[in-house]
């Protein structure tokens, strides 16, 4: 769904979806995409060499009805052969009468590129179930592009790269190159809109600051044709190899922190919490995104803890 930034234009966000063209970020906002970053890049598919599910519920501005909100699942594992790796992932995307649901496939082929780094080249490919209620919507005159769109099937495919080794990375993604379009007929008319093709960029690193803690910078760099530049800071800690405290910056956006605890080697849990810094923020009671993780130990061999990305 389409991501408008303003308290009024978020309210004509479905409709803007049915015209001409929706200038806007329409793939849905991580703030802990470090750890969900199989749902826009699928070379990141076995790169933790476990085969890990992980299930994250983001709600966005919370309080406003009809507020974006999407729920992701997905799992990855590395195959018996060491350089192949597969993936799976399901999101499910609303806001106000809009609704997508999106099941992809990821498929990663992973070189080494020395004794710790790898380089993967990774492929996604499924479909997007698009269907919206926009008669819903209340206006003040009637608008022809307020028709109800049945749903419709949309296949993409997509393409990623991701070279990483236990302590750093950095990725750079496509996940929907098909800019499918969506018709709806009114009154004889067509209104017509499509998919917009995104771009990703992320790279992390972790240092040492003593025995205890670790710092862990990292971004994410989005880019869209027709919206603004997207790009997130972040600053996390880790203490112990168990607990994980940062802050986060949406430039010109929001800001925020996040957490997460590591309960056993394999079960880990997260949290963020995000305040837009625009005039909505006032009007709201924030964004709130809950994430667990788990990794299974039956591939033999494998270490699981520590985990940085």
């Amino acid at each position: 769904m389409i991501r408008l930034r303003t308290f009024p234009l978020s309210l004509l966000i479905a409709g803007s979806l049915l015209t001409e063209r929706a200038l806007a970020q329409q793939d849905p906002l991580y703030s802990q995409y470090m750890f969900n970053t199989l749902a826009f890049n699928p070379a990141y598919a076995g790169s933790a060499d476990v085969f890990t599910v992980m299930a994250l519920s983001r709600h966005q501005w919370v309080g406003f009805e009809g507020a974006p909100a999407t729920q992701t699942v997905l799992a990855h594992t590395p195959l018996k052969a060491q350089n192949l790796a597969l993936g799976f992932t399901a999101i499910n995307d609303r806001i106000g009468p809009s609704r997508q649901t999106a099941v992809y496939a990821d498929f990663a082929y992973r070189v080494r590129t020395g004794e710790d780094t790898r380089l993967s080249f990774g492929l996604k490919g499924g479909i997007n179930m698009y269907q919206a209620d926009l008669a819903k919507l209340t206006t003040v005159e009637v608008d022809p592009s307020n028709v109800n769109t049945a749903s419709q099937l949309l296949p993409n495919f997509g393409f990623g790269m991701f070279w990483h080794s236990p302590r750093y990375f950095v990725g750079l993604s496509a996940p929907k190159l098909l800019e499918n379009q969506l018709d709806a007929v009114n009154a004889g008319a067509v209104v017509r809109s499509s998919e917009a093709r995104h771009y990703f960029l992320i790279a992390g690193y972790v240092m040492d600051l003593s025995r205890d803690i670790k710092f862990k910078p990292s971004f994410m760099f989005r880019t869209v044709e027709g919206a603004p530049l997207s790009l997130d800071v972040n600053a996390n800690f880790l203490l112990r190899e168990r607990i994980w405290f940062g802050a986060m910056y949406r430039l010109g956006n929001a800001f925020g922190v996040m957490g997460q605890y590591q309960l056993t080697d394999q079960l880990r849990a997260g949290y963020a919490f995000d305040l837009t810094t625009t005039r909505i923020g006032s009007y709201n009671a924030g964004t709130h995104e809950i994430m667990l993780s788990y990794d299974l130990r039956f591939l033999k061999g494998r270490t699981i803890s520590p985990r940085y990305f």
